[in-house]
């Protein structure tokens, strides 16, 4: 399906400046809304197609001209930056949702919310099929990112109920690759952070806790994907093959040749303890399904600058 012009939320961040690159080698004109807080100018690519606003999402949102496609990936990911926003994360998750559907709406356009495995807390299905309907703790610190997603997902599906929107769900699992933060706080750009530094490597409890990592231009394969479907969701995206954290430690110092030790340090609040995509939805339904080993996805990401 071929769109001539798509609005991407968060477009300045670090999966929205891939989905943004991806949307112009297609062809497509990009309007890139983006407040910067945890987005950068220097994700962007230099190309005369691309159109920047820089606007919170948690006001209305108002452009001119034809969409056909929106893709709502704004949002702090990084637990640094949820944490520290706690009321801004969720007025974005919450009115920025909804102000990014009224604009889906307004225009006729099909729309792609991203949102999250965080909706499964710790989860006690193993692995998490789009059915499960999570253990999440709806006060703890967690919960701004987490309840502000599944209050997203609730909209969403009711704008399409009511308003017949065109709106589809993607439940994203940890994602990483090149122009993530050095300072962003997820997993893999610390240690690469703390790997090329000579500093030790700080994992959060035993770190027997799993995770399932997927490159992002993987990731962005399903996104596009989803938006050239008509589905509702919701469809994970995520690979779904599970390592522990101690084992992403151990093969970072490795792959960067770093003399770094492994230290252990407290265990976060509701850190999911198990954590493993079923993505036979999105096999079926998107042809979809990871391509890129964490061996490679990592080497291609040092090649490109994982992180800086």
């Amino acid at each position: 399906m071929g769109f001539e012009r798509a609005v991407v939320t968060g477009g300045a961040g670090f999966l929205g400046s891939h989905v943004c690159e991806a949307l112009l080698r297609r062809g497509t004109r990009v309007v890139c809304v983006d407040d910067f807080r945890t987005g950068s100018v220097d994700n962007l690519p230099d190309d005369p197609r691309l159109g920047v606003v820089t606007e919170d999402v948690a006001k209305p949102l108002d452009l001119l001209g034809n969409v056909d496609l929106v893709m709502h990936l704004a949002c702090p990911a990084s637990p640094l930056d949820y944490l520290r926003t706690p009321v801004d994360t969720l007025k974005t998750g919450g009115f920025g949702t909804l102000h990014a559907l009224e604009l889906a709406r307004r225009k006729d356009a099909r729309i792609v919310i991203a949102s999250t495995s965080e909706v499964y807390g710790d989860p006690l299905e193993h692995p998490q099929r789009e059915t499960y309907w999570g253990n999440v703790n709806p006060i703890g610190p967690r919960s701004v990112y987490d309840e502000a997603k599944r209050f997203g997902e609730a909209l969403t599906c009711a704008f399409r109920r009511e308003y017949g929107t065109d709106a589809g769900i993607v439940r994203i699992f940890n994602t990483y690759g090149a122009r993530m933060r050095p300072d962003d706080g997820r997993m893999i750009p610390t240690f690469v952070r703390q790997a090329r530094a000579g500093e030790p490597l700080t994992v959060h409890g035993d770190g027997t806790q799993t995770r399932s990592l997927c490159h992002v231009d993987d990731l962005v394969r399903g996104l596009l994907s989803m938006a050239d479907c008509d589905h509702a969701g919701p469809v994970n995206l995520g690979n779904p093959e599970e390592v522990t954290v101690l084992e992403v430690a151990r093969k970072v110092v490795e792959l960067t040749g770093s003399t770094s030790t492994i230290e252990h340090v407290d265990a976060m609040t509701d850190d999911p303890r198990r954590r493993r995509p079923d993505i036979s939805r999105a096999r079926e339904l998107l042809g979809w399904q990871p391509e890129i080993s964490l061996d490679e996805g990592l080497r291609r990401s040092f090649d490109r600058h994982l992180v800086g």
